[in-house]
Order: C-alpha cells, then sequence, then structure tokens
C-alpha cells in the first residue's frame, strides 16, 4: 500500500489508538535553561520552540500518553562509583522534576491532563477526541532515591508510574552498564535490588531496564512478576552498545510479557557512523525486534531533549512519530492490530498487567529492607528519651551512629534555658 494511503490509515488509527512515548526529557531542559521559571513571557509551550517538544509538535506527532521523565545525573556521570552516602540533594531536585512537569500539566490543562492509570490515560485520549495528551512520568536511576524504598513509594504516589533501576553509575540495588563499557565486573542486581524489585510489584511501580547492565537485565527477569519495561533501548543485534537489549534476553522480555521501547539516540540505533543515523535505521531496530519475539512487545521511547544532538534525520522532533509508524507498517506489512500495539497498546497493556499484580499482591507487607551500608546518624541527646520497648533503643544501634550536640546556655529576662 502506498505511504500516502498509509498515512489516511494512521489518522485513522489515532482516533481509538494513542501514540505513546515512554521517555522524553523536556523536564531537564527546563530545569537547567529556566531554573524552572515557566511563568517567564518568553516560554510558551502552545507555540513552536526550539526545543525537541513542544504541545503544536506534540499534536502533529498524534501524541496522546506522553511519559515525562524526571531525571538527574550521577554524582559522577558516566563513572562507576561506589560512594552512596556523600550528602546530596537528589531527591530535592527529583521533587522539582515531579513539580514542574505537573505545573507545566496545570498550565496547558486544555491541552493535557496528568494520569495515574493505565486506563485513566486511555479514557482521556479517547473522551477529549485526542485533543487532550494524557501526561505521566517516570524516574531515570535508582540514585535518585538515595537508597530507600521509603522514596520509591513516595514517589509513587506522587504519580511517577516507572523507575529506572540505573542511570550511568552503580548504586546499591543494580550495577549500570557504564560499568561494562568501563570494563568493570557486572555484578547484577544486589541483594536490596531483589528486594527492591518486589517492593515495585507490590506498589505498581514499572520496572524500567533501560541504562542496566546485561547481567541485571537477566536477574531482573528472572523475579519479576509483572512485565518489565525498557523505556528507551534498542537492539543489540543491530547496534553494538551497551545500552541496547541481547537476544537472550529479548527472549526473556517475551516470556515476562514486557516490552521495548525502541529509542532514537543516533549512536544506539546507527548502523554506519551516527552521524549517517536515519529513521530507516529506527526502523531496522523494530523490525529486528517483532520478527524475533513479536508484536506484543515492541513500543516507542525517543529519548527526545535528552539525546544531547538532534535526532536522526526523518526523526528531529515530536511530529516525527506518524512517519516512523508508517515506515514500519510500509515494510513490515503488518496488520492494523499489530501496528496499533506498536504505536501504544503494548505498554498500556504492561502498565495495566502491572496494576493487576499489584491488587494480586494488596495484602503483602511493606518491604522494609535497608541498604547494609547506610551509616545512621542520631544525635546523643535521642538516648534521653524512653524506649518505646525494652531493649529498642540498643537492639539496632551502636555507639558509633551518636554524635555530640553542644549544649547552648543562654539567659533572657524569664531565666536560663537549655538549647539542645
Amino acid at each position: 500500500m502506498p505511504a500516502a494511503d498509509l498515512h489516511e490509515d494512521f489518522k485513522r488509527l489515532l482516533k481509538t489508538t494513542p501514540v505513546i512515548d515512554t521517555h522524553n526529557d523536556l523536564p531537564y531542559q527546563l530545569r537547567w535553561q529556566l531554573h524552572y521559571e515557566i511563568n517567564e513571557d518568553k516560554f510558551k509551550f502552545d507555540e513552536p520552540l526550539g526545543s525537541q517538544t513542544d504541545l503544536q509538535r506534540l499534536k502533529q506527532g498524534g501524541v496522546g500518553v506522553q511519559f515525562f521523565s524526571c531525571w538527574m545525573e550521577c554524582q559522577n556521570p558516566d563513572e562507576l562509583y561506589s560512594e552512596f552516602e556523600v550528602p546530596s540533594s537528589i531527591v530535592r531536585d527529583t521533587l522539582e522534576q515531579v513539580d514542574i512537569i505537573k505545573r507545566l500539566v496545570d498550565k496547558y490543562s486544555k491541552s493535557m491532563k496528568f494520569v495515574t492509570s493505565a486506563d485513566d490515560a486511555l479514557r482521556n485520549y479517547i473522551e477529549s477526541d485526542n485533543n487532550k495528551i494524557s501526561v505521566t512520568m517516570g524516574v531515570e536511576g535508582l540514585h535518585q532515591v538515595d537508597t530507600s524504598l521509603a522514596v520509591v513509594r513516595q514517589y509513587f504516589d506522587l504519580g511517577v508510574r516507572y523507575i529506572t533501576l540505573t542511570h550511568n553509575c552503580d548504586n546499591p540495588f543494580a550495577t549500570a552498564c557504564t560499568t561494562i563499557i568501563a570494563g568493570k565486573e557486572d555484578k547484577g542486581l544486589t541483594e536490596l535490588g531483589h528486594q527492591c524489585i518486589k517492593e515495585f510489584n507490590r506498589i505498581g511501580m514499572m520496572v524500567d531496564l533501560s541504562h542496566v547492565s546485561y547481567k541485571t537485565m537477566v536477574d531482573v527477569l528472572k523475579i519479576a512478576k509483572a512485565p518489565v519495561i525498557f523505556s528507551h533501548s534498542s537492539a543489540y543485534t543491530i547496534t553494538n552498545h551497551e545500552r541496547n537489549v541481547r537476544d537472550d534476553v529479548l527472549q526473556m522480555v517475551k516470556k515476562n510479557g514486557g516490552v521495548v521501547c525502541v529509542n532514537f539516540v543516533p549512536s544506539f540505533i546507527a548502523r554506519e557512523g551516527v552521524e549517517e543515523a536515519t529513521i530507516d535505521d529506527c526502523v531496522e531496530h523494530v523490525l529486528h525486534i517483532v520478527n524475533l519475539i513479536g508484536w506484543d512487545h515492541i513500543g516507542i521511547g525517543s529519548d527526545f531533549d535528552g539525546m544531547g544532538s538532534t535526532g536522526p534525520k526523518g526523526l528531529e522532533d515530536v511530529s516525527k512519530y506518524p512517519d516512523l509508524v508508517v515506515k514500519v507498517w510500509e515494510k513490515s506489512g503488518a496488520s492494523e492490530d499489530d501496528i496499533k500495539k506498536f504505536m501504544g497498546l503494548n505498554m498500556l497493556r504492561a502498565w495495566k498487567e502491572c496494576e493487576l499484580v499489584s491488587e494480586a499482591m494488596k495484602n503483602e507487607l511493606p518491604v522494609e529492607a535497608n541498604w547494609s551500608g547506610r551509616q545512621w546518624r542520631f544525635p546523643d541527646y535521642i538516648t534521653l528519651c524512653p524506649e518505646l520497648f525494652p531493649g529498642a533503643g540498643t537492639s539496632k544501634s551502636t555507639p558509633e551512629m551518636f554524635y555530640k550536640v553542644k549544649r547552648l546556655n543562654f539567659k533572657d529576662v524569664e531565666g536560663e534555658y537549655d538549647l539542645k
């Protein structure tokens, strides 16, 4: 069928099937370029911007559900590190990303709506007659929870629906692919990481395996009770980059019911030189995955506004999704049902299944595992407080955990006070 006819068919499919992009880094652009000050006159999201993302082009691209990424860089970007107790503002900075996504949606509420479930995402798209984009979010790396599963739970309560297990650094939960690139040992998922996957499944947080090491992928896929996603990764067989997914892992994804959302970053998809990357390279990654494991496990995860460059030729910005879908359709000869899966139905299905697994686990208690390397610190005067029960004050504490607090005595008109 001619491409022109397929474009018309694509428009028809959009009436019931949204394009879903699982990874867009626009919030970080708002951080570094605007310091989150989106009320200033020059920032108009409903008019053309110099970035790869704005409302006009999202609508041109048929985007119905957009996962915006809450990303904060590792302490030592692109390097293995093991010092996880260095004080940082990583949770604050992540919360600012959550905040700016919600404020952006509120400011342009005629065109976007924040959603927290698969059903709500599709319902909003259909009921708005495709005129209101469903927006949700993911967090790009467990370094952004500062070693704490409590932070994972709070992110979920704020509306985060997936967390990438690593970014470009190891953390107490898992090994990153940059470790392999650096020639270091791939330790995979840690014991705390195993507990983390259990907690993700319990609360309904989708597990994202983009950026993780090969062994981490395998370890997670052996134990996950719910479908996993790769929010922005491609096929290793086509482009040998550790950010991509090997064929044996793809087979495990099929068994798990997960979804690989193909990335557009030129260095991850190029078959020749990075500068020569085109939309056709992306099509080859899609077709490799569907030829190997079928149409039930493929999606779109562009990484727009986070790729540090322009997109591949033909996939320069968020308006270009129709061209990708049509090229895949034209080259594969796929059925309409299969194309709809690629556009977004696979992601909605995986998201929904994660919710159902969570519902089945609702009677399980929250996971209370703590990182063994955590340095608990308390002021010495806290030991003056009564114990919750006999031995409670000494069962987990050691003398090294307490630090001395200088007592300040001062006088005022009413007398002397002991200020702790």
